[in-house]
């Protein structure tokens, strides 16, 4: 028996954009730091071997300083490493892969097919290969099949599984299927999947252990394994993040925005990055999302707040009054019926609530 660790999908050096530059900067370091981290884990958890998929650097001309940090992590573990670069980190052209010292507990496959690691303490193989360009068109598992033999054997790769673009190792089910691998490995989809069968092969991707944006939400973290005496796979997700995304819809009808919100967060947000989208009717006054994101700013690691609440159907009556307010309202609401996008409709709230506001001397802010 021996246990594993899969993880794939670090994207160490992401810019984090969306962020203000000091917390950018903060997230970039806490970033870096987790190869330290997982190493950690891999040290206290009695872990034989570590299988990183792919796509650990954000891109191929990421910082030398930051392939050294991760050299370092990595060699740290008490454990064998096996590295399968991907299409963001490519091996090639003066990568990291090439031009950083890697200790001697790092195997990194380096060519565009399968070659193999034989492991004898273990009494596995682990076979894998690299990207060696921004993208593999063609799939790297193509013909290939494990010996049939009493040790047990892994597969390491970056790649998708009958995907609709040929760009990325396009995996064939039938490929897995065939492989004689106990367990493949997978890199390149963010989001965890649970453990997939393809004839006797278990695969997965364990996703990002760290979420960088709201398209990658909720818990995030690594697959650990255990590979049993008669060579069975199970496996068991670890949640790793430091920081979580959350989309969080809020229907606001009937209430102050400020009420519905507080009711509806979970009492932990602190240490997480929110986008709340305010939904339902209001008033005149609308949902005042700058000034709601002003006053709970403190309670998240980031937040920020999103209009989408709509008209109430009240105001909408006044439209048949013979005034000007009843004009207004008659013209906004052709151009709210006739509105084709979301977008549309969102411009055309915020010129009816102007719009009355201004009629009536109001301030909105």
């Amino acid at each position: 028996m021996f246990r594993f660790v899969h993880a794939a999908d670090l994207h160490l050096d992401s810019a984090f954009g969306a962020l203000a530059p000091q917390q950018a900067a903060a997230r970039r370091r806490e970033s870096r730091e987790m190869p330290f981290r997982l190493a950690n884990y891999v040290n206290t958890h009695g872990i034989d071997l570590v299988l990183l998929a792919g796509d650990l650097l954000d891109g191929h001309g990421a910082f030398r300083e930051t392939g050294e940090q991760l050299a370092q992590a990595l060699g740290q573990m008490e454990a064998q490493v096996c590295i399968a670069p991907g299409n963001h980190d490519f091996l090639g052209g003066g990568s990291v892969w090439e031009t950083v010292d890697w200790p001697e507990n790092v195997h990194i496959f380096r060519e565009p097919r399968m070659t193999a690691l034989e492991l004898p303490e273990l009494c596995a193989v682990v076979h894998g290969a690299a990207f060696t360009a921004p993208e593999q068109a063609e799939s790297l598992l193509a013909g290939f099949a494990a010996p049939a033999d009493d040790r047990v054997h892994l597969g390491l790769l970056h790649g998708e599984i009958d995907p609709a673009e040929n760009r990325y190792d396009p995996l064939q089910k039938e490929e897995i299927a065939a492989s004689g691998l106990a367990y493949l490995a997978l890199g390149h989809i963010h989001k965890r999947t649970e453990p997939l069968r393809f004839g006797n092969t278990v695969c997965a991707w364990p996703g990002c252990p760290e979420g960088r944006g709201f398209d990658e939400l909720g818990e995030k973290g690594f697959y650990q394994g255990t590979v049993t005496d008669d060579g069975q796979v199970e496996l068991s997700f670890v949640p790793f993040d430091r920081h979580r995304y959350e989309i969080l819809e809020v229907d606001v009808t009937g209430k102050t925005p400020r009420e519905a919100v507080e009711a509806a967060l979970p009492p932990d947000t602190a240490r997480d990055l929110y986008r709340i989208i305010l939904t339902g009717e209001t008033g005149e006054a609308g949902a005042d999302p700058e000034g709601l994101q002003e006053a709970l700013a403190d309670r998240f690691y980031a937040l920020e707040v999103r209009d989408r609440t709509r008209v109430a159907e009240d105001i909408w009556a006044r439209a048949e009054e013979d005034s000007l307010r009843g004009l207004f309202l008659r013209e906004l609401r052709q151009k709210l019926d006739a509105a084709g996008s979301d977008e549309e409709r969102e411009l055309v709230t915020q010129a009816v609530r102007f719009g009355l506001a201004a009629l009536d001397h109001r301030d909105l802010g």
